[in-house]
């Protein structure tokens, strides 16, 4: 006779289980833990007999890897996991008692489950400072920060918060969990909450249900302070990350406590996690204000923009004076609202209230957009006289400033369509739009270019610029502007490229390379993987990479939550914060010339194909 046993169970403290839930376990060598199955027995387990031995041998008889274990509740799978071998990396390390080298040596990745299971394995598995560091440590962590990174896609925050508060406060085991237990447990649900904001805090800062929970769990924590003295130094934890300040004292909570001198210093706020500013007060956005019907200029601008400021900005450009010109909104479908200098132009979610125009007042009521955009050519002198480092410098110093403040979070919340129209994928949006812009800039500069010899210059300079973001560790840049040098608008231009010298074309040539899109971009991958840190990758394909994982995988499988590609996802993510960390002081900031940083801030584009072609072929007609 063989025994389906759960081990992970065998080997940690012991999930809440009702009357009734029935556990699947594995091997029969490990019912010498004789007390554990006692105590499952007398809360309600049922053990299973399989007399079937032929399901033991199916595969590997002397593996441990591949062997599933499943928990089961009232009929159904709650929780799957997958054993993994001492020597395979695995996703969590679930043997935790004893210290014996048979338990360390078994652990487990989940597989699949319910949001409840799932969070309740990973607070049994969760490591606290003792274990930081070793092999299970390290598991325990990625299996936390995969949590993290992706719990948004099968439970809400407000879901989260209650479900922590039910396992901080739970009364386990029918009241039989002495009191060094108690205190892991508390210990745990703290730990994970504190690395939950830390990574998550400029996504939870405005949310009223964190704000309520953050100061239902400071008054829990206050009252156990007594019982559990070593909660102490959570509770600092918690003040230095939420930023809770004196406000209710432990007085108010236990009247009764001794030591009232150090608990004094143990308050909160009622306001936690209270941002200091605003989202939109803190964050940049990139300003389309049209100058013409089909082009216009790109502004770097603060979210609380006002319409006087960018006419101020958009005036000096165009060489106009200020009091000629006039803000229009042009919103869907057609409509148009004329802006007052101190109308904002961006809302709360930091989107434009509509298509913004300059145009020139009128004494009637139509208003005049600009037709002419000849005032602007003269760019394309200005730009010939730019150094080509200290444009890479400007560009990739600006691709910086937004890339460094995106969260792994985004690209979840991106690819899963959660939040929809929220300020919660900002960042993320602006560098993909800079990544477009700066493609439709290189052709609109080339393209606005009439004379031959002054185009081939520009070409050239472009191929610099590519090489230098390049040796630069920009990535997102570099395939903007090679994107742009091969769109068919410019690459049609025979003439220009037949003047282009040989140094170049093969400069050229090596670039295009990289941006190969065979072998699933085998070049750009292993171009990008050895370069040091900080590096700006191209993130429309790092989207792509995720978009594969997640319409390649379902999300749900017999209504529990697929978290092998969950795991995957995180993992894919996880490049942002890898490419963003400068561990060896390598900094990819560079000073940069002020009359460059004007012009890279205040691009000319224009974003209509028709009009690219049509300037393509009036530079170079067709044959």
């Amino acid at each position: 006779m063989s025994w389906d046993c759960g081990l992970r169970y065998m080997f940690s403290v012991s999930p809440v289980l009702q009357p009734g839930s029935m556990c699947i376990l594995h091997d029969k060598e490990d019912l010498s833990r004789l007390e554990m199955v006692q105590r499952l027995a007398k809360d309600g387990c049922r053990f299973l007999q399989n007399h079937s031995k032929g399901l033991e041998r199916t595969s590997e008889p002397q593996s441990d890897e591949g062997v599933r274990v499943c928990l089961r509740e009232r009929g159904h799978d709650v929780l799957v996991l997958q054993r993994m071998s001492s020597e395979q990396p695995a996703l969590s390390a679930s043997a935790r008692g004893g210290g014996r080298e048979e338990a360390r040596n078994r652990r487990y990745m989940v597989v699949s489950g319910t949001p409840e299971k799932i969070l309740e394995h990973l607070l049994n598995d969760l490591t606290l400072d003792d274990d930081q560091g070793t092999t299970q440590g390290k598991e325990s962590d990625t299996l936390l920060d995969d949590f993290l990174l992706t719990y948004p896609v099968f439970m809400s925050t407000s879901d989260l918060c209650q479900a922590l508060l039910g396992h901080y406060c739970t009364k386990r085991y029918r009241g039989k969990e002495d009191r060094k237990e108690t205190l892991e447990r508390k210990q745990k649900v703290l730990h994970l909450v504190s690395q939950w904001v830390a990574l998550c805090k400029d996504f939870l800062r405005e949310d009223e249900h964190v704000k309520l929970f953050m100061k239902t769990l400071c008054r829990y924590v206050l009252d156990d302070l007594y019982e559990h003295p070593a909660l102490e130094k959570d509770v600092r934890e918690l003040q230095k990350l939420y930023q809770l300040h004196r406000r209710h004292t432990v007085d108010e909570y236990s009247p009764q406590r001794k030591s009232k001198a150090l608990f004094h210093q143990l308050s909160l706020k009622e306001n936690g996690l209270q941002s200091r500013g605003t989202q939109r007060e803190t964050k940049e956005v990139l300003c389309h204000v049209y100058i013409t019907m089909d082009s216009y200029l790109s502004m770097r601008a603060h979210a609380g923009v006002v319409a006087q400021e960018l006419l101020q900005a958009v005036a000096e450009r165009m060489d106009v004076p200020q009091g000629e010109l006039v803000l229009v909104a042009v919103t869907y479908p057609g409509g148009k609202l004329l802006l007052q200098p101190q109308d904002r132009v961006f809302s709360d979610s930091l989107r434009p209230v509509g298509r913004l125009h300059i145009c020139r007042k009128d004494l009637g009521e139509v208003l005049n957009p600009f037709t002419d955009n000849s005032e602007l050519q003269h760019r394309t002198t200005c730009m010939l006289s730019l150094n080509t480092w200290d444009v890479a410098v400007a560009l990739t110093n600006f691709d910086w400033t937004i890339f460094d403040s995106i969260h792994e979070q985004e690209l979840v919340y991106f690819t899963f369509n959660r939040h929809a129209g929220s300020s919660h994928t900002v960042a993320l949006e602006l560098l993909l739009q800079r990544c477009n812009e700066v493609q439709l800039w290189v052709m609109t500069e080339v393209l606005l270019c009439p004379t031959l010899c002054k185009r081939v210059q520009l070409i050239k300079k472009f191929i610099k610029i590519a090489a230098h973001c390049k040796a630069q560790r920009n990535l997102h840049c570099f395939f903007a502007i090679i994107m742009g040098l091969n769109t068919a608008a410019v690459s049609r231009l025979s003439q220009t490229w037949e003047k282009i010298p040989g140094k170049f074309k093969k400069l050229f040539s090596e670039l295009e390379t990289i941006t190969d899109p065979s072998l699933n971009h085998k070049a750009y991958r292993d171009s990008f993987k050895k370069m040091k840190a900080p590096k700006i990758p191209f993130l429309p394909l790092l989207l792509k990479d995720i978009t594969f994982i997640h319409e390649g995988n379902k999300t749900f499988h017999d209504n529990l939550v697929n978290f092998e590609k969950l795991h995957m996802i995180a993992d894919t993510v996880r490049l942002i914060r890898q490419c963003q960390k400068d561990h060896m002081g390598n900094g990819i900031n560079q000073k940069s010339s002020s009359e460059v940083r004007a012009y890279i801030d205040y691009l000319h584009i224009i974003d209509n194909q028709q009009t690219l072609f049509e300037l393509s072929h009036r530079l170079e007609p067709r044959a």
